[in-house]
């Protein structure tokens, strides 16, 4: 099984459009907690909207994000501090529910973990993966 991972930081919807389409991605899977956004065209509706102009359906996961406080320890490149804190979130019944659907979603299609922060491994999509995924192929794609 294969996942695709990106972030959409210092990139314009079109250009994360472009890689998604690029990788054969048909469905993105929004893990971030709070799914707005001040660069144009990611906050959920907007970016739902472009993706299904595109062709490309659109999930969101919010329990899968992080919560405030790792996005904190995130933003001040804390980034161990970020993953026991999201680490924990994981622990919670509605990321099992959530990661369940993760998988269930992912293995239909096609699919790419959505969250900003461009490099992966500062990233909670990858401590993700590597926990509800771990034996599946990552592709992490760069717009």
């Amino acid at each position: 099984m294969r996942i695709f991972t990106i972030g959409y930081e210092g990139s314009t919807q079109d250009e994360v459009i472009a890689a998604l389409k690029g990788g054969g991605v048909e469905r993105v899977i929004d893990v971030r907690a709070v799914p707005l956004s001040r660069r144009p065209g990611f906050s959920k509706n907007v970016l739902a909207a472009g993706l299904k102009e595109a062709g490309i359906d659109y999930v969101l996961l919010k329990a899968l994000g992080t919560p405030p406080a790792g996005r904190e320890a995130a933003r001040k490149h804390r980034f161990e501090e970020m993953r026991r804190v999201y680490a924990e979130q994981l622990e919670t019944p509605e990321a099992a529910i959530a990661s369940a659907q993760l998988l269930d979603l992912a293995a239909e299609k096609p699919s790419a973990l959505l969250c900003f922060e461009r490099e992966p491994a500062h990233c909670h999509r990858t401590a993700l993966r590597e926990t509800v995924m771990p034996d599946w192929e990552a592709v992490d794609l760069y717009a």
